[in-house]
């Protein structure tokens, strides 16, 4: 371990000195690099250089009790040192870890968000509007920049599917939990006899890419044109702006009809076309690999019931962890920092002992 932070610390002071070089400052796509790489490096630099001081701490205690001799007031002083800073530098050991484990490549990167009603009918659609404004909500508290795809909404304001994606620092690192099969429990305002109805709505979670990661070629495209449409009273489209882009080889298809240019539409269609099938590029790759690159807490399929939303006992439950909280109302209105954080933490602590493991 002692080794990987030395190389890291050599490779931080090296890009330190080059951020204040004319031409590297010049270089603007340099300079951008650089300056990310240095950002992602610090946290660690900055952990490993509080380690080095209780390090340093640590000996000076331990001489300080060899010649101590029998002043016990010089004794207890450095005994009381030298217990507070071994057990900075066993906690700072633990920090480490985890600050070297592999990154995920993605982290960095916006998202593409994808909410579709499952079973329930009515209740599926108007939960997964529920979940729609709760991840806008914690998009919007983060400052993050959300921006409609597509949208297919249903006479009584809920959704049958809705995409949306997510522009800001860290999006992907902290949504890509929630792909999977999202379950709610609760009575519908419909329900005269108030039962408890159970419906589910699946969420798929892309990291938006770009052209160089995922290579399209034009003539394998089916690209159509329609007039968007919308339930009751919604604005439509007089002109056929709505896009319908299919994929050939693989059969996907991708829609977009928020926007009233075409060309809008269509260049938010690519982005999530570029991001769908760098998804299957992904899932394809050999099984180990994928193992060791998706969410240790979930495998991130979209069949997997991830989460339960019980209105009645105002409860969240997260089935991969088995944590759960009574803060229902909290949580739908964007307060997901608790969950998303100990599923981060989840993640990290089974990928250290899976490395311990090997």
């Amino acid at each position: 371990m002692i080794d990987k932070l030395r190389m890291a610390e050599a490779r931080y002071d090296e890009i330190n000195a080059k951020l204040t070089d004319p031409s590297v400052i010049e270089n603007n796509e340099l300079y951008r690099e650089l300056m990310k790489e240095y950002k992602n490096l610090t946290p660690l630099i900055d952990a490993y250089r509080e380690y080095q001081k209780a390090e340093r701490d640590y000996n000076d205690a331990v001489s300080a009790l060899e010649d101590a001799g029998c002043d016990d007031e010089l004794r207890q002083m450095a005994q009381e040192e030298y217990s507070l800073n071994k057990e900075r530098m066993e906690k700072l050991t633990d920090e480490l870890k985890i600050l070297l484990l592999p990154k995920d490549p993605d982290d960095d990167k916006n998202v593409i968000i994808e909410i579709r009603g499952g079973a329930g009918g009515d209740e599926a659609a108007l939960f997964a509007n529920s979940l729609f404004r709760m991840y806008t909500m914690y998009a919007q508290s983060q400052g993050w920049k959300i921006e409609l795809i597509n949208s297919n909404p249903t006479e009584l304001g809920g959704y049958k599917e809705v995409s949306f994606s997510i522009e800001g620092e860290g999006a992907y690192a902290k949504m890509k939990y929630e792909s999977g099969v999202h379950r709610v429990q609760r009575v519908p305002e419909t329900e005269s006899q108030g039962r408890i109805h159970t419906s589910t709505i699946t969420v798929a979670v892309l990291p938006e890419v770009e052209e160089v990661d995922v290579d399209i070629n034009p003539a394998d495209l089916t690209v159509q044109t329609y007039r968007s449409s919308g339930a009751g009273g919604q604005h439509i489209n007089k002109t056929e702006s709505a896009i319908r882009i299919i994929h050939n080889p693989t059969g996907v298809v991708v829609e977009c009809q928020e926007e009233r240019s075409q060309f809008k539409n269509r260049e938010k269609a690519m982005k999530m076309l570029y991001s769908k099938l760098y998804e299957a590029k992904l899932n394809a790759r050999d099984s180990q690999i994928a193992e060791e690159r998706r969410i240790q807490v979930g495998t991130g399929d979209r069949s997997e019931r991830i989460r339960t939303y019980n209105y009645p006992q105002s409860r969240v439950t997260d089935h991969r962890i088995g944590l759960t909280l009574y803060k229902l109302d909290n949580i739908m209105n964007g307060d997901c920092d608790e969950i998303f954080e100990a599923l981060r933490i989840a993640d990290q602590t089974a990928r250290l002992l899976k490395q311990n493991d090997n």
